[in-house]
């Protein structure tokens, strides 16, 4: 049909969406077996970029088949860590919508995944819109942004014992039970 997404060839791309901190799609050769191909929203943690984001999950991704999107905070980390969802969560919508034109995804099989501030991001807004994500990875979680939820997708959460930045006393030891009580299915590892 006219207008229809396109098998978008495979490798990495640059979404060209801003000049600077843009967003990432990675596409393995492997997703070639899938109709519609399911897609990973990778969040890096502070300090690091899009390229963080693809690396983290590339090696998965052309396991496994799934898109990899890698978007970029504007700044050093993401806007909400400072306190309020802004421009941020409209440049993940942004690429997703891109990602969507480029490529037949099965909504199906969305996951958000982050690592650090990236997971408390990902937690965040895969919380909040369960409803469009089958999944919510958070690899060293800081906290759960407060907020309206929707859906209740399962959620896989990490952390090291001796982190030095992001306690896990502080962090995830404190927001698997909390999210546990609010009735998600949560599998959580310490390593």
């Amino acid at each position: 049909a006219a207008g229809a997404p396109v098998k978008a060839e495979p490798g990495l791309r640059p979404l060209g969406l801003r000049k600077d901190r843009d967003a990432l799609l990675y596409v393995p050769e492997s997703s070639a077996k899938f109709e519609k191909a399911p897609l990973v929203i990778s969040l890096h943690g502070a300090t690091r970029d899009a390229d963080r984001g693809i690396s983290l999950f590339r090696s998965l991704a052309d396991e496994h088949g799934f898109l990899l999107l890698a978007p970029a905070s504007e700044d050093g980390t993401w806007d909400a860590i400072r306190g309020l969802f802004g421009d941020d969560v409209k440049f993940i919508n942004r690429a997703m919508a891109r990602t969507y034109e480029l490529r037949r995804i099965d909504p199906a099989r969305v996951a958000m995944a982050g690592f650090s501030d990236g997971a408390s991001y990902s937690l965040s807004i895969g919380l909040g819109n369960g409803d469009l994500f089958s999944a919510v990875f958070g690899f060293s979680s800081g906290f759960v942004i407060p907020g309206e939820r929707n859906g209740r997708p399962p959620v896989f959460m990490s952390h090291g014992t001796i982190d030095p930045i992001l306690p896990i006393e502080l962090c995830s030891r404190r927001i698997v039970p909390q999210l546990k009580h609010e009735g998600y299915r949560v599998t959580y590892r310490e390593f």
